[in-house]
């Protein structure tokens, strides 16, 4: 059952005039940016005068200016922040500028491990570099790990049986340790969670929230925790999670991009949310009492894939946080710690389609009372993340339509359309640009992506294959948008996290659609206007035709190894691994460290 937030709380919640002014600052410059952009937009349609085609692409082109013009202002006061504050995180995180690194830890701390149908020993593994720091660092007293499991599948429940108990009579005496496995995975991750906060909850101040695939250092759970006694105001506080370094091309593709993007985003969109931040699941400390209070998630009323229990809990659980009176921060540092991604792209698209899902159910939340504006706008925001992508494909067949039968002069001014490529483009990806030219100002930043002629061949190459990606995506969660409204989904499904090839026979099925759209959008404007297919390609229409070879090519382990070898899409954790990732003995570690000195040993024992 939700709670409501007392006349006492709401005091708590109260923006100070300097947040409020940030945040008046940012709305301004996202609808002047978007005004703008529309009004551009008219004048580079305004050739031939306008007609229900070019009506609807006003709109749909509308629809996806928020998420685009939102992450270019993002970034840039990101990027900002990164080059001129003495303290970047001290501009977002007032209280981490409390904390010198030697206090005690006092609060009882719960570590909760979330698995479901996962490789147990890959858990464990994760997990022991964890158990060893906190075991040195003279406060192992304060810390409890709980292995929660929702495991339905017996052959792995067996393993887990086994190895898991091994595990907590390995740890006895040094740090508590306690699995648990449930019969059932009602409520999802959230009602994973909750059975923990009704068995265990009472027992610990705080805890910190960790995914199966979740690498996290000591140090950075210490960081967390003191930060959260300094401030018993912090109802949550994430960390930023990096890519583990991986040995899949798609994932070194895909994560290069990723890592470049979050610190200028996260920065900037932290700078004017500031106690309204957001919260992902994993990676971060909750404070137990107000969690338990507040951020107990209903079961949805509505009939269909979109009732039932919330998939995506984590955002809905910050908003709920901050109505009860707390804040909700993120700390923008990169040493907090690691989480693997999809090491294929139809693996990648099915992660996707299930935070589709997930995200559709928030309409139910933007009608709760009390929630603070910046609250509501994340709900919204979350929406608009796939809500635009109908919009994309929109534009995609629109255009090309409109171009193939009134010819690039009658349908568009090419001057202003030129201009407006180049705006979009910029702020498309601003956020990874903002890191790229911190990258290039900081000499060891630059030696730590493999050096400046390396680190520019990464960034062309994820260029290239963000191109690709990202039209794929747009129709995939246009489809599943449909098949929602007809009453289908997805479900809380098992992730695949090791490197696999896929068969073309398997991307032939899955992508054909992407394929036929791409290739059909090309093919017609090669039969009107062949000079407009360079533009069409670019924009999306290439991504979509070559989603099957994309599929099967960056799949494909001898690439993968071929990419790690070189050092293309190298992070900075591939040279001077932290000894968190070198204990668990990561084979991208492996590849890339000299033969004289291996990467890490195996780990033995449970």
């Amino acid at each position: 059952m939700l709670q409501r937030h007392t006349s006492d709380d709401a005091a708590l919640i109260d923006p100070s005039p300097s947040i409020t002014g940030r945040r008046l600052l940012f709305a301004t410059l996202v609808a002047g940016t978007i005004a703008g952009l529309l009004g551009l937009m008219t004048v580079t349609l305004s050739a031939g005068g306008f007609g229900p085609l070019k009506w609807l692409i006003l709109v749909l082109f509308g629809i996806t200016l928020p998420w685009t013009v939102i992450g270019f202002w993002n970034a840039t006061i990101g990027f900002l922040i990164m080059r001129f504050a003495a303290d970047p995180t001290a501009v977002v995180v007032p209280s981490a500028t409390r904390v010198r690194g030697d206090e005690a830890i006092t609060a009882a701390t719960a570590i909760l491990v979330c698995v479901r149908n996962e490789a147990p020993d890959q858990v464990a593994r994760n997990l022991r570099p964890l158990l060893e720091g906190l075991a040195a660092c003279g406060f192992a007293d304060r810390f409890q790990v709980y292995v929660l499991s929702d495991t339905n599948q017996p052959d792995i429940a067996a393993a887990e049986e086994d190895l898991f108990g091994a595990l907590v009579e390995s740890w006895r005496g040094r740090i508590a340790v306690t699995y648990r496995r449930r019969s059932t995975n009602a409520g999802y991750k959230a009602g994973n969670i909750r059975d923990f906060c009704v068995r265990y909850g009472h027992l610990h101040e705080l805890a910190v929230t960790l995914d199966a695939d979740s690498v996290m250092p000591a140090a950075a759970v210490l960081r967390l925790v003191r930060i959260m006694q300094a401030d018993p105001r912090l109802g949550i506080l994430q960390g930023l999670v990096v890519g583990l370094p991986s040995t899949s091309a798609f994932t070194r593709l895909f994560q290069v991009g990723m890592r470049l993007g979050m610190r200028s985003y996260t920065l900037g969109s932290a700078w004017w949310q500031g106690d309204c931040g957001p919260y992902w699941g994993h990676n971060a400390v909750v404070r137990v009492a107000p969690f338990v209070l507040h951020c107990e998630l209903p079961e949805l009323p509505e009939k269909g894939p979109l009732g039932g229990h919330v998939l995506s809990h984590d955002q809905i659980e910050a908003v709920l946080m901050r109505r009860g009176g707390y804040e909700v921060r993120v700390l923008p540092e990169e040493e907090l710690g690691w989480e693997a991604n999809p090491p294929t792209l139809p693996e990648f698209i099915r992660r996707d389609l299930r935070w589709c899902q997930g995200n559709m159910q928030y309409w139910y939340f933007l009608r709760l009372p009390g929630l603070k504006p910046v609250s509501r706008y994340q709900i919204a925001f979350a929406l608009i993340w796939f809500l635009a992508s109908p919009a994309w494909m929109g534009l995609l067949v629109a255009g090309t339509l409109g171009v193939a039968i009134a010819g690039p002069a009658g349908f568009i001014r090419p001057d202003a359309g030129l201009l407006l490529f180049g705006l979009t483009a910029l702020m498309w990806y601003m956020p990874k640009i903002a890191s790229v030219v911190d990258v290039l100002l900081r000499p060891a930043a630059r030696a730590g992506f493999g050096g400046t002629p390396r680190f520019l061949a990464s960034v062309v190459a994820e260029t290239l294959f963000s191109l690709l990606l990202s039209p794929i995506m747009w129709f995939g969660h246009t489809v599943f948008l449909i098949r929602l409204l007809l009453g289908g989904g997805i479900g809380w499904i098992g992730q695949v996290r090791d490197d696999h090839a896929v068969p073309l026979s398997l991307a032939l099925r899955q992508l054909w659609p992407q394929t036929v759209l791409g290739v059909s959008c090309l093919g017609l404007l090669a039969a009107t206007v062949p000079a407009a297919i360079p533009w069409a390609f670019v924009v999306s229409a290439g991504g979509l035709a070559l989603s099957i070879p994309l599929a099967v090519i960056t799949a494909s382990p001898a690439l993968g190894r071929a990419l790690t070898r070189i050092g293309l899409c190298r992070l900075p954790e591939e040279a001077e691994p932290p000894p968190e990732l070198a204990a668990i003995g990561l084979p991208a570690l492996r590849l890339t460290a000299p033969p004289s000195q291996p990467a890490s040993t195996p780990c033995s024992g449970p």
